[in-house]
């Protein structure tokens, strides 16, 4: 998941993809990309396993991702105004070092040994993803001539798939095969169930350590770039402040409803990911480890589909793709619903084939003809991500009530908001269409 503005098409002029001297600070800015997708989804799968370490009910569990999407909602804004104040690359290092200063707290949380500990570290680590994620996206943009702007951008993002498969590849491969099997605790001396607990909280602490001192060696490289700031998106726009781009904000009925299809979409990612591990576990009888494993096939499949999909709206208009795709995730989440085996599972990985187009393509529409206003549109956006911290909190009630195969009509109903968005575009435009100012939606991703 990610924001930006989208640059105008690209017309004949300068060709480069950045400036000069530019070069070093564009690869930093890819692996911040590829960063924040590594701690989204090793975060994930977290879920499942202090379900296990700490023997709590799904509900319970699920406040890990309220606490990141959470501090996602709550920093956006302060992004955009970090941004307006002071420039890209203040927000860039204010994102990068709130960021490792939560990872490095997974530290002193281990040895307290406590849920809550936990909780706080990712909020903190969250928080600096959401300012860096808010940041990195204009700073890319603002790096060469605007003509290549959507190349530029498009480069980048190409690494955050990569970053969320390295994220689940490292939970599966270090976190969950290191949780043993499921014990009654209580059962257990109060010093068994201590160094039960504290060897597989050592476990999680490892990756996210490793993570901090990346973000830690990445912030000490663009402090000492030279490259110059930049502050504005629009230069020509001077005279406008937050007031006023609010104002066009409220009143832009397609932006309002793309801010809710976001938060729906980005529910529906969420939750599909997190539960998938559940699905496999109880419904089909799969391990953690196995769960892992179909996880990280559904984020290949995701990743491939990304691709796929950039060449499909070449040729057909986006919301057309979107309205199917999401129409397509109803019937998979329901007929995995009904059918709880290897069939159910395979239609929820396919699911992910359906959300790789949702994030930009419902992020371009939303931001279409913002001008000025697109800056805070654009964190608007961004604390549309909340979703993904209180729908999963939802599905984790009815599994609790029902059963893993069951929850996923909470999905099922997020992706029907998603067709409705779609479907209210294609009505309220039908005349545009490739050729007619679709806006180029690859530029994004999430």
């Amino acid at each position: 998941m990610s924001t930006a503005t989208i640059p105008p098409k690209q017309s004949k002029g300068e060709t480069r993809l950045v400036y000069p001297k530019m070069g070093m600070l564009f690869i930093v800015l890819i692996c911040c990309f590829l960063l924040w997708g590594v701690a989204a989804d090793l975060t994930t799968p977290m879920v499942a396993g202090f379900k296990h370490i700490f023997d709590m009910s799904t509900f319970q569990a699920s406040l890990v991702q309220l606490a990141y999407f959470g501090a996602y909602f709550l920093l956006a804004l302060p992004a955009a105004f970090i941004n307006e104040r002071f420039g890209y690359k203040a927000g860039l290092l204010t994102g990068l070092g709130l960021a490792a200063i939560g990872a490095f707290a997974f530290y002193p949380a281990s040895k307290i040994m406590t849920y809550e500990a936990f909780l706080l570290a990712l909020f903190a680590m969250a928080a600096g993803c959401s300012i860096l994620e808010t940041s990195a996206n204009p700073y890319v943009l603002a790096l060469g001539p605007e003509e290549t702007g959507t190349r530029r951008l498009n480069l980048a993002q190409a690494f955050n798939p990569l970053g969320t498969n390295i994220g689940v590849l490292l939970a599966a491969t270090l976190i969950l095969p290191k949780l043993g099997e499921p014990v009654d605790m209580a059962s257990l001396t109060s010093e068994q169930v201590h160094t039960i607990r504290a060897g597989e909280l050592g476990a999680v602490m490892g990756p996210y350590l490793g993570l901090a001192t990346v973000l830690v060696i990445i912030w000490l490289v663009v402090a000492i770039n030279k490259a110059p700031p930049i502050k504005e998106e629009f230069p020509d726009s001077a005279g406008t402040g937050a007031r006023s781009a609010f104002r066009v904000l409220a009143k832009n009925r397609r932006y309002r409803f793309g801010v809710v299809a976001q938060f729906f979409n980005v529910a529906a990612q969420v939750c599909t990911w997190t539960y998938l591990i559940q699905y496999t576990e109880q419904a089909v009888g799969g391990s953690l480890t196995l769960g892992g494993l179909v996880l990280q096939i559904s984020l290949i499949v995701f990743l491939i589909s990304r691709f796929v999909m950039t060449w499909v709206i070449g040729k057909i208009r986006a919301t057309k793709v979107l309205a199917m795709l999401a129409f397509l995730a109803i019937l998979l989440c329901l007929f995995a619903m009904i059918s709880p085996n290897i069939a159910g599972l395979v239609a929820l990985v396919a699911v992910s084939f359906c959300l790789s187009l949702m994030f930009p393509t419902i992020y371009g529409v939303a931001l279409k003809g913002l001008g000025p206003a697109t800056k805070f549109g654009a964190a608007g956006l961004v604390m549309a991500i909340v979703g993904g911290a209180i729908m999963p909190l939802v599905q984790g009630a009815v599994l609790d009530a029902t059963s893993p195969a069951i929850s996923f009509i909470v999905p099922a109903v997020c992706f029907a908001v998603v067709t409705a968005f779609a479907v209210y575009d294609l009505r309220a435009a039908p005349q545009e269409g490739i050729a007619g100012g679709e806006p180029d939606t690859t530029a994004v991703a999430s």
